[in-house]
């Protein structure tokens, strides 16, 4: 009996409570009331009333509505607040309740978005709190506006910071400045412990300021946080020092900029740490400081910057020659002390214009000569800028541009992220596309000389970078190809549309010297482009003998290159140890993806990858087209003896019209489980004969699982047909058959769905009937869907038919 006496304990308690405070209630909800009972709205009901009531005064009973019995707290849990219901969140599950209905009502109703099909919700409470964070760190959203979103005991982004695991920082970096302020200490606080996705969408042109708060707040969120993924999205004119700051911050250095406030979490994490040799081995290299080559360095690329920005004047400044000496002296006229800029505060005392002695350090040869092969390779066939030409200082000449007062703020990552291939002596003539990108070449990057990287501190790095529509000046490619080279801690790299061109070379030099470092962990590559200096399976061959602990790779160029043309003139080879001849050893891919540009490929090249990839688990080809049936069956040959571990292939946009004889091989392949025919125009020739040698050869494969056919013109014949894999006499698995686009009408699939009846097969798994014309006959196609559903999970879509004209005018 003590269950329910306090039961009825409970429930006298809260009419008691809510009979104490509807006096309140009633003369607020009076008007309301009043009103409404004329209306069509019935007025709100008692309990109603109790119930907004006690979330009024949920501050004082608190305690006491937790402790309610289920049925009263499950009436009670919609009309909280949402912070109440989600502090309640705990003790709403121990009762067996669930405020996911709750959360998803206050989703449609005040987020007014709807989440994209292919998002699966696991949790209505983390993705709306999420949402809300970044609404009100926007400002797109007034709490005041609403009952449920205003409190004044909490602090909207603080109560919903720990939910938020994405952050997303566009335009100006709106929002970093408010995070990094003293009264949201604790929000940044939190969001370091369970962020871990940082997203930069549209960045524009940013002030020294708004800088200045993102290099703490990285610094918060990933040196001392949880963040393990920075992607960049659609940024078509990237601003150079705010691009570096990024990169140099989420690859794990940390230098304060000029007048910044101190970290709290450096200190106390410093306090009894003696210097570890690894972090700063990695990056240093020579403990010898090559001062004269980070001035020769620096002074070079601030000169390549003021020529570009010249270029877009209506009248462009005049080509001139850089040498060390003029180069100091123009600095030094125009009022900045680059050696003051460019090193340590230890080293300032040295006057402007001193000259260093002889005795300094030099760089090893081998660093000129490596850069030297630059010179050999090609321009990618996109449009690239032109060659940077020699300049000389003019005599005299004022208005140089200077790095004096707040702006230098932007410009002190070149202190410590550019690298230089060798000295030169006084006088010496250098070349602007040379500067900083010998040790890249193959090198060792012990020599590389790294201004100022004794004044840097290297902490924690993320994992994931990707980078995505951010085109990359040679300033910027050659920033992350430095940093590249040494980014142990990088587990995924995407890069994606980036206008690369020449400085893949580069780029595939940084990841040699990566795949070098102990304790490497990069694993996965997204590589893609409209262009490339290098054919696609060079460019393929060339990366997986730079990383053979790559598992998996994803290439895609939408444009053939210059050397797929060797009548162009002037299209000279990439460097040798880029390329080579000899065979690539055996390395680790578990998945390869690649897309083609038009124009038929080598099928050698493509053996060559597929033999030295016996680990290969997933293999897809898109838009791929070879000299003849016979190429194609080689790569199919190869990869039956080759890839024994073999399980999915996929094959996208490829005329396999010709090569009927070889997909009936790969059918009868008993070790793939899964094989994609995705707009091939299989059945394009010989359908009637093609079709009865398919059927049988799926009925005698027994580990074939799931076959994708979209977009293959089948038709409602093809569907019967099709059928048959799945009569009695078949000893075929199938469990998932995706028909897309395939002309198929109602009538045939009400057919297709009584044979499968007749035949009595149980559930197969999943069909999906996307872009097909079954709204033809609307009542046709909900009676064979309903069929169908008792021997599958069927996935479809109201689609147009009459879009499909022209594939109907084909067919007849």
């Amino acid at each position: 009996m003590a269950a329910p006496e306090a039961w009825r304990a409970r429930s006298c308690w809260f009419c008691e409570v809510a009979a104490a405070t509807t006096m309140e209630a009633t003369s607020r909800e009076a008007a309301p009331a009043k009103s409404s009972a004329s209306g069509p709205n019935a007025p709100p009901a008692l309990f109603e009333l109790c119930g907004r009531a006690v979330s009024a005064h949920m501050g004082v009973l608190e305690s006491g509505v937790w402790a309610l019995p289920g049925p009263i707290l499950q009436s009670i849990l919609p009309l909280l607040n949402i912070y109440y219901l989600e502090r309640i969140e705990e003790t709403a599950l121990k009762k067996g309740l669930s405020t996911q209905a709750i959360w998803r009502r206050l989703w449609d109703e005040l987020m007014k978005t709807r989440p994209s099909s292919l998002e699966s919700v696991t949790c209505w409470r983390a993705k709306f709190m999420e949402a809300f964070f970044s609404h009100v760190l926007r400002g797109t959203i007034d709490v005041s506006s609403d009952r449920r979103l205003c409190d004044q005991r909490f602090s909207p982004l603080l109560h919903s910071s720990r939910h938020v695991r994405q952050l997303t920082i566009c335009n100006m970096l709106q929002g970093a400045t408010e995070l990094v302020a003293e009264p949201n200490r604790r929000v940044l606080e939190t969001l370091a412990s369970s962020l871990h996705t940082l997203k930069f969408r549209h960045l524009l042109f940013s002030d020294v300021a708004a800088q200045q708060s993102l290099r703490q707040l990285l610094h918060q969120l990933i040196h001392h946080g949880a963040v393990s993924q920075v992607s960049l999205y659609s940024w078509p004119v990237p601003e150079s020092a705010l691009f570096i700051l990024i990169l140099t911050m989420s690859a794990g250095f940390w230098q304060p900029g000029p007048g910044g406030p101190p970290c709290r979490l450096c200190g106390e994490a410093s306090r009894g740490r003696a210097p570890s040799r690894d972090e700063g081995s990695l990056l240093l290299g020579s403990r010898r400081p090559r001062r004269d080559a980070a001035e020769r360095c620096a002074a070079a690329l601030m000169a390549s910057r003021r020529k570009s920005e010249a270029k877009q004047m209506p009248r462009a400044a005049p080509a001139t020659r850089v040498t060390r000496r003029s180069t100091q002296e123009s600095l030094t006229a125009g009022g900045t002390d680059l050696k003051r800029e460019l090193h340590p505060p230890a080293t300032s005392h040295e006057a402007p214009g001193t000259k260093r002695s002889p005795s300094a350090p030099a760089a090893t040869s081998s660093a000129s000569s490596s850069t030297s092969s630059y010179k050999r390779a090609p321009a990618s066939s996109a449009p690239q800028p032109k060659p940077l030409k020699r300049f000389k200082r003019a005599a005299g000449k004022k208005g140089a541009r200077t790095r004096q007062g707040p702006g230098a703020e932007s410009e002190d990552l070149y202190d410590f992220v550019f690298i230089v291939a060798g000295e030169k002596e006084d006088g010496e003539e250098m070349e602007i596309g040379e500067v900083a990108c010998g040790a890249l070449d193959g090198s060792d990057p012990s020599c590389l000389g790294l201004p100022a990287l004794e004044a840097s501190q290297r902490f924690r790095s993320i994992s994931t970078l990707e980078l995505f529509t951010v085109p990359l000046s040679t300033e910027a490619a050659l920033t992350l190809c430095h940093l590249l080279s040494s980014w142990v801690s990088l587990e995924s790299l995407t890069l994606s549309y980036n206008g690369l061109g020449s400085n893949i070379f580069r780029l595939l030099d940084s990841l040699r010297a990566l795949s070098g470092q102990a304790g490497c962990r990069l694993r996965a590559l997204h590589l893609s482009d409209l262009f490339s200096p290098l054919p696609i399976l060079e460019l393929t061959r060339a990366i997986v003998r730079a990383l053979p602990l790559l598992r998996v790779l994803s290439i895609r160029v939408d444009h053939p290159s210059q050397r797929d043309n060797p009548g162009v003139p002037g299209n000279a080879g990439p460097p040798s140890h880029i390329i080579g001849d000899e065979e690539i050893p055996e390395n680790c891919l578990e998945q390869l993806e690649m897309g083609f540009p038009r124009g038929a490929q080598p099928a050698p090249l493509l053996c060559s990858v597929l033999k030295a990839s016996g680990s290969l688990q997933q293999l897809s080809l898109d838009s791929a087209t070879f000299a003849s049936p016979q190429d194609f069956g080689l790569v199919l040959q190869t990869l039956k003896e080759y890839n024994l571990a073999l399980k999915r292939l996929s094959f996208h946009d490829m005329n396999l019209a010709d090569c009927q004889s070889e997909v009936l091989f790969l059918l009868q392949n008993l070790t793939l489980q899964e094989i994609t025919f995705s707009f091939c125009r299989l059945f394009e020739k010989r359908p009637a004969q093609f079709l009865p040698e398919m059927v049988a050869a799926m009925k005698g494969n027994s580990t074939l699982k799931g076959l994708r056919l979209p977009g293959n013109r089948l038709g409602n014949a093809g569907l019967l047909a099709l059928a048959d894999v799945f009569s009695e006499d078949s000893s075929s698995s199938l469990c998932q058959l995706d028909i897309s686009s395939n002309c198929i009408k109602p009538d045939g699939l009400l057919e297709f769905a009584k044979r499968l009846e007749r035949w009595g097969r149980g559930a197969f798994g999943h069909l999906r009937l996307f872009q097909n014309w079954l709204d033809q006959d609307a009542v046709t196609a909900r009676e064979a869907i309903r069929r169908l559903r008792a021997t599958c999970h069927v996935v479809s879509d109201s689609w147009d038919s009459s879009q499909a004209f022209a594939d109907y005018v084909s067919t007849m």
